[in-house]
Parts: C-alpha cells; structure tokens; sequence
C-alpha cells in the first residue's frame, strides 16, 4: 500500500471565500452565522444559515457556464482552482488519464431545483431551460471539475447525507492507497439554503432559531451552512519527487453502517467507525491529540458522540480536544466534512485548535475537552475528522502530521 498526502487545499464559505481566510476566522472563534439573505425568508420558521457571502458568479464565470452550473457547482469549482492551484499539478497525458475526482453532495443543485419549481408551479409557465437536468444533478460538480482539469480517470459523486465529504475522501484515499491513481481531487460541496431546502430540514424540528451551541448544555439544534472543501490527495512519494508542498498526511478511514434508524444515531456505530478508522491507520489511541466532532448541536448527536468518543479512547478521552467547527460555519450537509477537514490541517500543520464557540454550560452528558469558544496552541501529531449521517451512515478520517 502506498502512502497518501494532502498537496492542496481549496474553499469558500462561510468563514472565507479561500483557505487562509477560513483558517483565521477558525482561530479567531468568528461566527460565519447569520440572518439568511433569500427570497420569502419572512414565511421560513427558520431564518438563520452559515450563508456564503459577498459572493459574485458573474465575476467568475461566463455566460454560458452560469447556464450550466448551480450554486452548489460554483462553490465546487472555486474551491478546485485553490487546491490545484497550491498543489501546482498539472494533469496531462497519462497522469490525466489515472487520475480523477470523488466529491460528496447530499442534495444537488436544490437551488436549481427551487428555482424551476417556482417557474412551474407558482408562475404557471410550462417550459423550463433545457439545461435544468445537467445543472442540478448530483454529479454536476464532479463532471464539471473533471472537464476543468483534464481529470479522465474514476470520477463520482458519493451521497450519504452528512458523511457525503468523508465517504467521498474515503473513497480517493483508497484509490491512491492502492495504485490506481497517482493522485485524486476530493472533498465535497453544497449548496441547500434556498427556500425549499430550508423549508425542508425545518420540518425535521431539529433546527435552532439563534445560533448552533455543539456540547452546550443549552443547545437546541443545527443551523444549515453552504460551501465546499476541495483537497488534492496525491501518492506520496509522487508528490515528494515533483517537491510539492505536503500538508498532512491522510493515515486511514472507517465506514459504518448503524443499521438502526434512519434518523437517531447509534453510540456503537459511530464507536466502530473511530475505532476502525484507529486500527486501519494502525494508530494507538494515545496518539490522537484532536477529533474535529460532527458536533451538530443536537441533543442525540452531541451526547452520542461524546459518548462514542469515551468508549473508544477510554482514560485517554479526558487528555482528548475535541471540537465542533460547525458552531462557526454552520452545517454544510454533504459538504461539511470537506470543510472541517481544514480544522485538522490547521491543527497538524500550524499547531492550532479551532473552538467549539457557542458554549455557554457544561453538560454532564458531553463531559471532554470541547476546546471552548477560544482556539488554542498545540502540538497535535494525529487527528481524527468524524462524520455521522441521517441514515446511520458513519466515515471518520484518520491524519498525522508529517
């Protein structure tokens, strides 16, 4: 098996429209959540989101690829061109032909799709723009990175709802690990806080109205975000011979299935999926300094993970940091875990813990080191990212620094 790296990394949203900015509004503990900006917001319950802003497509695309990308296309892209752009990889030839990209997106271009229903149901029009299909398809994002770098090896898109990101790294990570490409483009992007997405996971009732408090014992719910993360996973010793920039490296995974119910999550399934992700990196317990949390906010996940994490680090689970940057950037369903991977970089790489901020009261049931409100300095050599989606689906991600 072949050792795999992190050569680039790209994204935008709500924190920052690139790496360096999300980075220190992560150390600074800045809230990227705010008031949503959309059209009837007045008629939503919910009117809060980790919303991109400032964003201009006209300034970075043409006329005609605005026809053909939905937003949640757009973030993939933007955040693509960063990531290639700091790997320095050029894909031409052989290498193009090896190499491809696996993203996660949970629910495809929903701005598209809001969009066209309104032309049709609430305008009475009866046609819509050919283009609706390609444009809001899952895939969209992954084609259309594919087609900007000359990617013509294996290229997807893996849905798994909130493990999306994690499962489609997972997947990239395999491919290098094993040979079959010298190199992936991976990660994940979303785009959902349109009305009918909002209107959507309102019904859930697993919403806050004021803000995302992870671990607090006064939380009382998520609150959606949007954006993608977009990485470079490369093989090793490739990435070494051109003399790349290596961020971390990617050391192992583990996907579960809790095989219970479709919304309530299982302690023993996200347990296994830790553990797994330990053992297929072949690191001891001890050695984990930081778990970026999936950390919603909800009272079952929070609790259920903290407990999870007890069960796998044992005593070592008191020495553990652990913390929830969805309380900044809100959560980005199928692309959430792209952009909390840049936790652990920054972590691994620059020493720096980002908060879980929010955090008002302890709770008895969510009793680690949460990393509270501010960042803090430390030496982290491994890291764990962790991802549990409706459906009881589970990916965590294993780094160490090199």
């Amino acid at each position: 098996m072949k050792r795999v790296v992190i050569t680039g990394a790209g994204t935008i949203n709500a924190l920052g429209h690139s790496v360096s900015e999300t980075m220190e509004a992560m150390r600074e503990g800045r809230c990227g959540i705010g008031k949503l900006e959309m059209r009837d917001v007045d008629r939503l319950a919910i009117q809060i989101g980790g919303q991109v802003r400032g964003f201009e497509a006209e300034g970075r695309f043409n006329r005609q690829q605005m026809a053909l990308y939905d937003r949640f296309t757009q973030f993939a892209l933007i955040a693509a061109r960063e990531a290639m752009a700091q790997s320095g990889l050029e894909f031409s030839g052989e290498l193009a032909a090896r190499c491809g990209v696996v993203l996660g997106n949970s629910g495809g271009g929903m701005t598209t799709l809001d969009d066209n229903y309104r032309t049709v149901y609430e305008d009475g029009k009866n046609r819509v723009h050919p283009f609706v299909v390609p444009k809001l398809m899952n895939n969209a994002a992954a084609s259309h990175v594919s087609m900007e770098f000359n990617l013509k090896g294996p290229s997807f898109t893996v849905s798994t709802a909130c493990a999306s990101s994690n499962h489609a790294m997972a997947q990239a990570f395999q491919m290098v690990r094993y040979g079959a490409a010298p190199a992936m483009l991976t990660g994940g992007s979303e785009s959902m806080l349109c009305f009918g997405g909002v209107k959507a996971w309102e019904g859930l009732r697993v919403m806050s109205k004021d803000a995302c408090r992870p671990f607090s014992a006064n939380r009382n719910g998520m609150v959606q975000g949007e954006g993608a993360g977009i990485f470079v996973f490369e093989e090793f010793e490739h990435a070494k011979a051109r003399g790349a920039e290596i961020l971390c490296e990617v050391a192992g995974f583990a996907m579960t299935s809790d095989a219970s119910d479709i919304v309530m999550p299982s302690k023993r399934g996200a347990a296994r999926a830790i553990s797994g992700a330990l053992t297929d990196a072949r690191i001891d317990p001890s050695e984990v300094a930081y778990v970026n949390a999936h950390g919603t906010g909800t009272a079952a996940n929070d609790k259920t993970e903290c407990a999870a994490v007890a069960d796998v680090f044992g005593p070592h689970a008191d020495s553990l940091m652990i913390s929830s940057t969805k309380s900044m950037h809100g959560h980005l369903i199928g692309g959430t875990g792209a952009v909390e991977l840049l936790a652990c970089i920054m972590a691994l790489r620059d020493g720096i813990v980002a908060p879980t901020i929010g955090y008002d009261e302890a709770d008895p049931e969510c009793a680690l080191d949460v990393v509270p409100n501010e960042a803090r300095e430390a030496d982290v050599q491994v890291a764990l990212s962790n991802a549990f989606a409706f459906g009881g689906l589970n990916a965590v991600l294993a780094l160490r620094r090199i």
